[in-house]
Formats: structure tokens, C-alpha cells, sequence
């Protein structure tokens, strides 16, 4: 993937352009799969031409990695999440609900059948995907617990383990329910589904379980 340094008069115009391209092979890779979409039809798409699209990008398979890289990141570019400043069970229950609208959403889980479609191809992308959704995840979770009040953060023997217990309580088996076409839940269902998994934890927390 080539980049232009911040003083060339074109950056501006070259990231527009790479954000229109990338868009367009988003959309293709989701529709299409990597092995079904034309790199012609992207920039046609895209609405630039393709060799407009190759200086931004080497060949397909360095726009298909940078597509990934991309789509997988939640939120990009986002400020510091409100609830990092709210209480646990507030806190937990708003980033638990943010956490699985996003994982939920349409794109998302088309997003992750692709990734597990092309692992073979692009073994690095799974792991791509676990560390930016799930490891991303999971270390905001262990930097809010270090805001906790020092008399409840003192009983969390593993942050890290306490992290990832909370994802696993939080998901359970709603993301396997999603691939294979099953129900999503709504709104209400998902901020119910975040409250119980905090409860969870600040009990097992209380019990000195983690």
C-alpha cells in the first residue's frame, strides 16, 4: 500500500481518492468475495481510473488486506469512548451494548465470512481481525478498569483474564447464531444481553473468581 507524506500538495486529494477506492472494494469483496471481484470494476465503481487505483495500491491483494485492515477497525479515529468515565455496571453495560451493535451489524458479519472464506489465502487477516475487534476490545476494557474505585479494582487479580471473560459472557452464542443466519437482536435485546453480562462479571469479581 503507498502512502504520500503530509507536505506533498496532492496528499489531500490521494487519501479522498483512497477512501473512495477502498469503499468500492469493500463493497465488491463483500458482494463478491475476493476470488469474484475485478479490480476494473472497483475503480469503475470508484469512479477513478485503474491506474489511478494501482498507485494507491500494488495489486489486488495488497487492496484486499488494506480493505480488511480497514473495515475491521471500530469506530477509526474515534475519541476516547464516553463510558470509560461511568461507573462499572454503567460502564460495562454501555460498552458491552457498543460492542455487539457494532460485531452484529450487516457488514460486520459479511465482513468476518470473508475473512473466514480467504484465511487460507490471507492467514494473517484472521489474525488481523481477532486483534483489532476483539484485542481492541478487550484493551480499553482493561484501561477502564483501572478507573475503578480502588476498593473494587484491588479484587481483579487478572485484567486481562477479567477482559476476556466479559467478552465471552457478553457474546455467548450470538455471534454463531448470526453466521449461520439466525435472529439478530434488536436494540433492547442487545442492551439486556450487555446489563447481564456486567452483572456477571462484577459478581464473579465480588466472589473473587477473577
Amino acid at each position: 500500500m503507498r502512502t504520500w507524506t503530509a507536505d506533498d500538495p496532492k496528499a489531500g486529494l490521494m487519501e479522498r481518492k483512497r477512501k473512495v477506492i477502498l469503499k468500492a472494494a469493500l463493497d465488491a469483496f463483500l458482494e463478491d468475495g475476493y476470488a469474484g471481484s475485478s479490480v476494473n470494476r472497483i475503480a469503475e465503481n470508484a469512479g477513478v481510473s485503474i491506474k489511478t487505483l494501482y498507485r494507491h495500491f500494488d495489486n489486488k491483494d495488497d487492496l484486499f488486506v488494506a480493505v480488511i485492515q480497514t473495515a475491521c477497525t471500530a469506530n477509526p479515529g474515534a475519541e476516547e469512548p464516553p463510558w470509560l468515565n461511568l461507573p462499572p455496571l454503567e460502564g460495562l453495560t454501555r460498552a458491552g451494548g457498543e460492542h455487539l451493535a457494532f460485531a452484529l451489524s450487516a457488514e460486520q458479519i459479511a465482513l468476518y465470512r470473508v475473512v473466514t472464506r480467504e484465511a487460507q489465502r490471507f492467514p494473517e487477516l484472521g489474525k488481523r481481525y481477532r486483534s483489532e475487534v476483539v484485542g481492541g476490545q478487550i484493551a480499553q476494557l482493561t484501561r477502564y478498569f483501572e478507573r475503578w474505585p480502588d476498593s473494587l479494582r484491588a479484587r481483579i487479580r487478572d485484567p486481562l483474564r477479567a477482559a476476556r471473560v466479559f467478552s465471552a459472557l457478553l457474546q455467548a452464542d450470538l455471534l454463531e447464531t448470526a453466521l449461520l443466519g439466525g435472529p439478530i437482536p434488536g436494540p433492547d435485546e442487545l442492551r439486556a444481553r450487555a446489563h447481564d453480562a456486567a452483572a456477571g462479571l462484577l459478581a464473579l469479581i465480588a466472589a473473587d473468581l477473577i
